[in-house]
């Protein structure tokens, strides 16, 4: 029996010992996935769309060329524009309203008197033609960006690419002061030319030169894919990203679309919309025992008395928003057939959203950041393009939504981050919050001055926090 039973016996020996080491081998790599998949990194989807008119071509692809673009004008346009400023209508401000009632319409005539009679828009077209401007048709729209190359790169200097996206109610123009800064650092006394870069700036679909969409439902996460499509078509397989306002949101969106593409991600302000006990918390306690809630000293003077400036200030701010994000037509529609009623709606944001207090100047303090050729070269690039209405749509296909659903609300960034907080900024996010999202800081600098408008206002600032960002970066 003993004899007959240990073929039996050692057959089994055998079947064990493959099955226990294949077993162990499938739990352990079961365990492995399982570890591997919780660490990683939630990504939005890439998909695809179509903004064209009509119905998307069934065949045929689409034309991928970047075609050279030229800025132009005609004594028509100009005529035009003159025979409106001519015609406008004003209505008396209240005696010692400054711009706490909005645009001063006294300011307003003089703005208008300039406008008319001294500011030269042939000479601005000459201007924004200095830099080379091109158009690429993607997903069914022409979109138009700037794109400078340095003119000079020390031998053995990388150069970094880096997309800067604008906002509302800005365009590419905000970047014309800091692009010579970073494509040409040594000849501006920064850092001796080890830091240079080529940039690229795009115009948000409906705005400035880019074709407005002509379906529903265009937002921030189908602009992220288009611009990285236009980085791809480039050439570019990793890139900085840099933005403020929208142009914020946008680049977020590409650090959680594709994250493999984004060498790091510089914001000059960040939305951190989640909120909950830990934020109540923060808030509560954060005046007091800030030290205990990760708050520093700068923070707390930013962040408090925290119902004024950021309920109060942000209610006064945000009245635009509310038509906006509701029915942009409506208002738009008077504001595309109005230079004046655009140029006192646009500009009226860069008085307040530069600096708070300029809400008590009967001028807004306007020309005390910028000259009235800057802000209204700004506008023009609005009124000759009838750009307005399109961009006011923007905020419905974006604010319209729950923002808990949206494809982006639960999904970190971990890209490397830099942040620079300027001091009038609409609202302040200090680090400990903003860490919540951004789950990689390699920066963040507390600016000593400057508000919404950073690159247009701060170039030098602004250049510098970025080159410092880029600099860890690429130590790492």
């Amino acid at each position: 029996k003993t004899i007959l039973c240990l073929p039996r016996s050692f057959e089994y020996s055998q079947k064990n010992a493959v099955l226990v080491p294949a077993a162990a081998l499938g739990v352990g790599g079961m365990l492995v996935y399982w570890l591997r998949s919780r660490h990683k990194i939630k990504t939005i989807e890439m998909g695809d769309g179509w903004w064209g008119s009509g119905e998307r071509p069934l065949k045929g692809k689409e034309d991928e060329s970047i075609r050279p673009f030229k800025i132009e004008t005609s004594d028509k346009e100009i005529e035009d524009l003159h025979r409106r400023l001519d015609q406008a209508r004003y209505a008396p401000p209240l005696e010692g309203a400054a711009f706490h009632y909005g645009f001063n319409s006294s300011y307003l005539r003089k703005v208008v008197a300039y406008w008319r009679n001294q500011f030269d828009w042939r000479k601005q077209v000459q201007v924004l033609n200095k830099y080379p401007h091109f158009q690429t048709t993607i997903e069914g729209i022409d979109i138009h960006f700037i794109h400078v190359k340095p003119s000079y790169v020390p031998h053995g200097r990388a150069v970094q690419p880096l997309l800067m996206v604008h906002g509302w109610p800005g365009s590419f123009y905000e970047f014309y002061k800091i692009i010579p800064l970073l494509t040409e650092p040594a000849r501006h006394s920064l850092n001796e030319g080890d830091m240079v870069f080529e940039v690229i700036c795009p115009s948000i679909p409906g705005y400035g030169f880019s074709e407005a969409p002509h379906q529903k439902g265009f937002d921030t996460i189908a602009t992220a894919r288009i611009f990285h499509k236009l980085m791809n078509r480039l050439g570019f397989k990793e890139y900085y990203l840099q933005g403020g306002d929208w142009g914020s949101r946008i680049t977020t969106n590409m650090a959680q679309m594709l994250p493999q593409s984004v060498k790091g991600l510089h914001l000059n302000l960040i939305f951190v919309s989640r909120q909950g006990l830990r934020r109540m918390i923060s808030v509560m306690l954060g005046a007091y025992v800030p030290w205990l809630v990760g708050l520093t000293r700068e923070d707390v003077q930013r962040t408090y008395p925290f119902f004024q400036k950021n309920i109060y200030e942000l209610l006064r701010e945000s009245g635009y928003l509310h038509i906006q994000a509701t029915k942009p037509d409506t208002a738009g529609c008077g504001l595309n057939d109005s230079p004046v009623g655009l140029a006192a709606y646009i500009l009226e944001k860069f008085s307040t959203w530069t600096d708070k207090s300029f809400l008590h100047k009967d001028d807004g303090g306007l020309e005390s950041k910028y000259s009235l050729d800057e802000l209204l070269t700004n506008v023009m690039i609005y009124w000759v393009t009838s750009s307005i209405v399109s961009s006011m749509r923007f905020y419905k296909e974006n604010i319209s939504k729950d923002p808990g659903l949206t494809a982006d609300a639960r999904v970190g960034v971990y890209v490397p981050t830099g942040i620079a907080a300027f001091p009038q900024e609409l609202v302040h996010t200090p680090h400990a919050w903003a860490k919540e999202i951004f789950k990689n800081i390699i920066t963040y600098s507390y600016m000593p001055r400057g508000g919404h408008f950073a690159a247009f206002e701060e170039p030098k600032l602004l250049a510098q926090d970025i080159m410092h960002f880029v600099r860890k970066v690429e130590q790492l």
